[in-house]
């Protein structure tokens, strides 16, 4: 697909426009349905799209393991470090009162922490899944080079399986 001028064109234009639509949803969470689930697989969804449309090697560059791995990490902390905030303010695990002098404010504070952090990370899990399986074509093919260039001593001996 990478030499299709017409999915690139189409490609461009709906990545921003589905990136735009996982912002919505993330934020929009707590009023209505959606929520950080939602958003990270849509968000997932836009670079898996370009990956598909550009090519591997692109996509990894618009999105490299170091900063998947970074992401990972920081929305299990932004969730985990919500709840520990609140242990620390004196209330449950995850009991966003605490994080106001308003509890309204603080449910509200709260729910987007956690939500964030979910979000980002569904994000960058589900990208690295895509590049993973995507990717393995690839390292079967140097596994079959490498199989070739040293054939098994089994299968010399009349061995192998049959």
């Amino acid at each position: 697909m990478q030499d299709d001028p017409v999915m690139r064109v189409i490609a461009k234009v709906l990545i921003p426009s589905v990136m735009l639509f996982a912002l919505y949803v993330q934020f929009h969470g707590d009023y209505g349905p959606g929520g950080g689930f939602q958003a990270g697989v849509i968000f997932a969804a836009a670079f898996i799209l370009n990956a598909t449309i550009f090519g591997l090697n692109r996509g990894r560059h618009a999105w490299p393991a170091r900063a998947n791995l970074l992401a990972i990490c920081l929305g299990v902390l932004l969730y985990g470090g919500t709840g520990v905030a609140t242990m620390l303010l004196g209330e449950n695990f995850l009991n966003y009162n605490a994080l106001s002098d308003d509890p309204i404010a603080g449910q509200h504070l709260g729910i987007l922490l956690v939500e964030l952090g979910v979000g980002i990370t569904v994000a960058a899990v589900m990208v690295s899944l895509f590049f993973t399986f995507a990717g393995r074509l690839t390292h079967i093919r140097l596994m079959r080079k490498t199989d070739t260039a040293e054939p098994d001593t089994a299968q010399q001996e009349g061995l192998g399986n049959e």
